[in-house]
């Protein structure tokens, strides 16, 4: 009795065409072989070993994994038995990739794939995926997921060497369907009879080193494999989850920060300026209180019409203990041209005064303005305008500011994800990331 922990022995035959001496790993499983000295491909289904196919020993492409190497991958042990070079053309240009057939007595047969440094683990699927569509694109479901298409190929086995569980021949073509959904692809493959489908998890060169106690380093992964996880997506959601968390915090603070500034009017007063009156243009406001330190924002609200005024001000202690010097320019202008109505300016602006003690003030305001901008009309000279005082006044700026740094972290990292998904997208069939358009 065969118990898991004995694995049977290979059983040795001789190639027909040189003698060389061939182990069957896979026992009856093995439908073809390939003879290591020779090349020679050989059906091991009848007794005397038909010789299927002779190719060129000039061909032979050395795998990274020696035939005959074991190793562990998702608690099983496997055995490299056989390996093959695929390849496919497109534009023209040829793309070929190396795959590894491994075997365990008890579990069957897996497939470990490379391609320029990226590696999968295949195993064949019994069930049939639903075909669907995702974004506009041919897309499957496969056990709670959904794989969008990548690309389709005409696939041509280009080198064998080993043992195979079919009977393997260089040349055969089979026309492949590649769907992913990182870290997961789903492969069809159709030889004009019927369509095998198989699953592969994508692996990180050091765990197939790893796995198989290989010596060195393995080859370094180049561009943005098909099924290769996106190693800013976590990272950006992270981030974006986070902002999320400091959002909110962000609102209630700009709620409270709101709820508890007072943003009490102590003064307002309108007045007319004319700039072709003579003698002193200056005046003093009546006095208002300022109940406590705190900020206090002057605005001034004029109906300047394609004219400026400047407004030479400040916020004077009854007292004389203490004053506040500022100016304000003001200037509004509008016309028609050739484009249309034209407009520039505003017709008020304001000044605040971030820390103001607590105490009896009043304004000084001087103004002054253009008085040869009338435009033939003596309503050019003069101007109404409004002062308001404030205090305790909520400062949002801050907050703006704030916001745009929090968004600089998601911002980045989706910059990032993005990146990964063009490059990964630009190598299918469809050269955009599903759901983009360069239009």
């Amino acid at each position: 009795m065969v118990t898991q922990n004995r694995v049977p022995a290979p059983k040795p035959v001789s190639c027909p065409n040189c003698g060389g001496r061939i182990e069957l790993r896979g026992f009856a499983h093995t439908r073809s072989a390939v003879c290591l000295q020779c090349c020679t491909v050989l059906d091991t289904a009848t007794p005397e070993l038909r010789i299927l196919q002779r190719f060129d020993e000039r061909l032979r492409v050395r795998p990274l994994i020696p035939l005959g190497t074991r190793g562990q991958i998702q608690g099983k042990k496997w055995e490299v038995i056989g390996f093959q070079v695929r390849t496919i053309q497109v534009e023209g240009t040829s793309y070929s990739w190396h795959e590894y057939l491994l075997f365990n007595p008890y579990a069957g047969f897996r497939y470990l794939t490379h391609y320029d440094g990226h590696w999968n683990f295949v195993a064949t699927v019994r069930a049939l995926p639903e075909f669907t569509s995702a974004q506009g694109r041919k897309a499957v479901r496969f056990e709670g997921r959904t794989y969008r298409h990548f690309q389709s190929a005409q696939a041509v086995t280009t080198f064998v060497m080993g043992e195979f569980p079919w009977a393997v021949r260089v040349g055969e073509a089979v026309k492949a369907d590649d769907y992913v959904a990182p870290p997961y692809v789903l492969s069809a493959e159709h030889d004009g009879r019927e369509i095998n489908w198989s699953q592969g998890v994508y692996m990180e060169g050091s765990e197939v080193w790893k796995a198989f106690a290989l010596p060195g380093a393995p080859p370094a992964a180049h561009g943005v494999y098909a099924n290769q996880p996106n190693p800013h997506l976590e990272r950006m959601r992270r981030a974006w989850r986070t902002f999320t968390v400091l959002g909110v915090l962000w609102v209630a603070a700009l709620v409270a920060h709101l709820a508890l500034s007072a943003n009490r009017e102590l003064f307002r007063g309108s007045y007319r300026f004319s700039a072709s009156s003579p003698g002193e243009h200056s005046l003093v406001t009546d006095v208002f209180t300022v109940p406590r330190e705190g900020n206090v924002k002057i605005e001034i609200r004029t109906d300047l019409d394609n004219n400026w005024a400047y407004f030479n001000m400040a916020l004077l202690a009854e007292d004389g203990s203490r004053g506040f010097d500022f100016g304000r320019e003001i200037s509004y202008y509008h016309g028609r041209d050739p484009d249309g109505s034209w407009s520039e300016g505003s017709r008020s602006d304001s000044a605040t005064l971030a820390r103001v003690p607590a105490g009896r003030y009043y304004l000084r305001i001087e103004p002054e303005m253009d008085a040869q901008a009338s435009f033939g009309s003596s309503a050019g000279m003069n101007m109404n305008y409004e002062v308001i005082v404030r205090h305790d006044v909520p400062r949002l700026w801050l907050f703006f500011l704030a916001l745009p740094l929090l968004l600089i972290p998601p911002a980045l990292s989706s910059l990032r994800a993005l990146g990964v998904e063009s490059a990964r997208w630009s190598e299918s069939d469809y050269g955009t990331i599903p759901g983009y358009s360069a239009d």
